[in-house]
């Protein structure tokens, strides 16, 4: 791997910027400052500093946020601020979200720069639970019919969907479980009865839950926590 691409991996800045490190010799490759740009390093094995620091090479990341309304979940939008505004520590990842939350919806959502991880999360045949909080337009005076329904699957897109699991709150407030990820299914689900979704949190995505996030915040996902996504 060359130098710079590095450098700018382990979020030292642009290529530009980290360019001028090493000519100011901020930089040190095998106790060496004399070192240009273009030099190819081993990243698991060289030992590269910055100043004082030494680097390690992360490959890809893994980082949890709690989104709140009026965010995107995607890459760029010509008219709106999408997820990626919110993740400025890492902004010299390229990151993308693993599935999305629509504009109105808040809670855990993943990024990464791991796709094949990401597409085997948002496969329906690994089951990967996601749980939402749905909160309807009115009181729900069916709940066993609707909560059959859902286990069984409802027509969306002429095909049936995968099994689902409702739970009653209270009379305006549920919380469900499900494996797919069709376009707005949750909020059409509850229509398929007659039911608007007024408000609607992912309260998990597989193992990881935003409890401890406030809206706009993220974290990296800890070793152990990468670790039990790639079992999934």
């Amino acid at each position: 791997m060359r130098l710079d691409k590095f450098l700018s991996s382990c979020g030292l800045g642009s290529r530009k910027e980290v360019k001028k490190l090493i000519k100011d010799k901020r930089i040190c490759v095998n106790g060496s400052f004399n070192v240009k740009d273009s030099l190819n390093i081993n990243e698991n094995e060289d030992k590269v500093f910055f100043d004082d620091e030494l680097l390690q090479y992360k490959e890809f990341y893994y980082i949890l946020l709690n989104k709140p309304k009026g965010y995107l979940s995607a890459t760029e939008d010509a008219s709106s601020p999408t997820v990626l505004d919110l993740i400025v520590d890492y902004n010299f990842v390229h990151l993308f979200p693993v599935g999305r939350l629509d504009k109105d919806t808040t809670g855990c959502l993943l990024l990464t720069n791991d796709g094949p991880l990401a597409h085997r999360l948002l496969s329906p045949k690994y089951h990967v639970d996601k749980v939402y909080e749905a909160e309807i337009d009115k009181e729900m005076t069916n709940f066993e019919i609707v909560q059959s329904s859902f286990k069984k699957g409802i027509p969306l897109d002429e095909e049936m969907t995968m099994p689902a699991h409702l739970i009653k709150i209270d009379a305006t407030h549920f919380e469900l479980t499900l494996h797919q990820g069709k376009f707005h299914q949750v909020k059409r689900m509850f229509e398929y009865f007659g039911y608007k979704v007024v408000n609607l949190n992912r309260k998990k995505f597989a193992f990881l839950d935003c409890s401890s996030l406030k809206e706009g915040e993220y974290r990296l996902l800890t070793i152990e926590e990468e670790k039990l996504l790639r079992s999934l």
